[in-house]
């Protein structure tokens, strides 16, 4: 476990002013102020920016994607983000896992000397990441509207998540990176297929980022194998497939033995 550090690069997201730390309370010099929750982490999601009263994932699918993951089923892809943050970061670098979960991939980046943070919409994830994972910081947050300093991280990440590159590329440092993590051709396919009477493959050929440079990508793609259905059910849970889904689907995912599943991925390295 290593020690956390109170950050400092926190703005108000109401004036954007710096935001200082005293007695579990962050408060800008407007007085704007919010709590620091039990579990550690900060919320920085002001009602009037919400769109719904539960933004986000809901506990469901926070849940389900949880205990998909723990069983290891996205590893490949963890290995090579990991690799190539060695690669290009300094181990000095502060990193943010922009739509962070409930913390996966935000956690495995932390080391010794760099500073970790992780920003979701979804509360009941931040909460969970924040209790599970000390050694991390974690805000409520919208990813249109960053609760952060500018050109503060030198390594920024989105997995699934969405791509907004004008705030993405504020509170990047100069020559800092971003990396997205986007779905490939095939990625899970032959789910799809029992969902949908024409499955069709992903569209890879949009690049959402413009203005910064692309020096890098990666494509992952190998075959998972579920010998448990709880697992299956929880992949379905966790993605947009699941608002298509039927009691019948559930009966017949239920009925699966070793069912098999293409992951497929796209890692793209930009630098500002």
């Amino acid at each position: 476990m290593f020690s956390q550090k109170i950050p400092k690069n926190y703005r108000c997201p109401l004036c954007q002013q710096v935001l200082s730390f005293s007695d579990k309370n962050f408060r800008c010099s407007n007085n704007h102020n919010f709590d620091q929750a039990k579990e550690g982490y900060v919320n920085l999601l002001p009602v009037q920016h919400k769109h719904s009263k539960d933004p986000g994932d809901n506990k469901a699918m926070v849940n389900a994607r949880r205990a998909f993951l723990d069983k290891g089923f996205y590893q490949p892809l963890i290995e090579q983000l990991l690799a190539l943050y060695q690669q290009y970061a300094d181990s000095n670098s502060a990193i943010l896992d922009a739509g962070c979960g409930e913390g996966y991939y935000t956690h495995q980046h932390k080391t010794i000397t760099n500073q970790v943070y992780g920003v979701d919409i979804a509360k009941n994830a931040v909460r969970i990441a924040s209790k599970r994972y000390k050694d991390c910081h974690f805000s409520v947050g919208t990813l249109s509207n960053l609760p952060f300093e500018d050109n503060f991280f030198t390594w920024i990440y989105s997995i699934y998540a969405p791509i907004l590159e004008d705030e993405f590329s504020r509170v990047l440092k100069k020559a800092g990176y971003l990396v997205t993590v986007t779905p490939a051709e095939n990625h899970l396919f032959e789910l799809k297929s029992l969902i949908y009477r024409y499955a069709k493959k992903h569209d890879i050929s949009k690049n959402p980022i413009q203005g910064l440079t692309l020096i890098t990508e990666k494509h992952i793609s190998y075959t998972m194998k579920f010998e448990q259905t709880d697992d299956l059910i929880n992949l379905l849970a966790m993605t947009p497939f699941t608002f298509k889904s039927s009691e019948s689907l559930l009966a017949e995912l239920k009925s699966k033995i070793n069912f098999t599943c293409q992951a497929d991925f796209l890692i793209r390295v930009y630098q500002k």
